[in-house]
């Protein structure tokens, strides 16, 4: 497994979609890493704590959604971000129309291991089903923003993050990997912290697997432009 590359700054402006419920104690640590040229767009789903105020106080752009769960946040986001490239979390852009960021772990606990074999056998059903060569379906990604709102993604809970890279894959885009570094969260997962969270995103992910049509993936005929960035240490 290749090491995490160093986090790059872009000769180009990128929105960064931050879906975001009671993260207050996350936000100061992620906002103020925000290299150069990455936009914050912080999609607020309702928080109780100060989240709102604190990435408005970080510079972050702030888009209050009502309608809750997670795809509905990164929606709202998608929706009001306006560069050409839009990133959910933090992902590298390359040549490839969806990037994903697969996780290299930094620091123990940063990846409960029930949630990594689960994650391991959900990217195995991706490969078997859709031929996607994807080994993490993890919270990061980069694609083209009219693209991507192109697929007419549908779900809006936990299941968004799959159904993104199924349609994609349903496309004939090309998909590709590169490791990012993934630390300790702060505060509970929403997903594997909780049996209702995890219930619920089983759940969720299981309706969009049953909704990929019978048959090979289509060959790749008229994919969205390629991801093209400019980076530099």
């Amino acid at each position: 497994m290749p090491e995490a590359p160093e986090v790059l700054s872009v000769a180009m402006e990128i929105d960064v979609v931050l879906p975001c419920l009671n993260e207050a104690g996350a936000l100061p640590w992620v906002l103020s890493r925000m290299p150069d040229g990455f936009r914050p767009i912080v999609a607020d789903n309702g928080s109780t704590d100060e989240s709102a105020a604190i990435a408005a106080a970080y510079g972050a752009r702030v888009v209050h959604v009502p309608q809750r769960g997670f795809g509905a946040a990164c929606h709202a986001g998608l929706l009001a971000a306006s560069s050409d490239i839009v990133c959910v979390m933090d992902a590298d852009a390359g040549t490839a129309d969806l990037m994903l960021g697969w996780r290299a772990t930094q620091g123990k606990g940063a990846w409960p291991l029930h949630a990594r074999i689960g994650n391991r056998v959900l990217a195995a059903e991706l490969r078997r089903r859709v031929g996607v060569p994807v080994h993490d379906l993890g919270p990061m990604r980069a694609a083209r923003r009219e693209a991507l709102l192109a697929l007419n993604l549908t779900d809006r809970r936990f299941g968004y993050p799959l159904e993104m890279v199924v349609r994609a894959a349903e496309a004939g885009w090309r998909i590709a990997e590169t490791a990012v570094p993934y630390y300790p969260r702060e505060g509970k997962s929403k997903v594997t912290g909780t049996v209702r969270g995890t219930a619920r995103t089983v759940k969720d992910m299981r309706r969009v697997l049953a909704s990929i049509a019978p048959g090979p993936a289509p060959t790749p005929a008229a994919p969205a432009p390629a991801l093209t960035a400019q980076a530099s240490s």
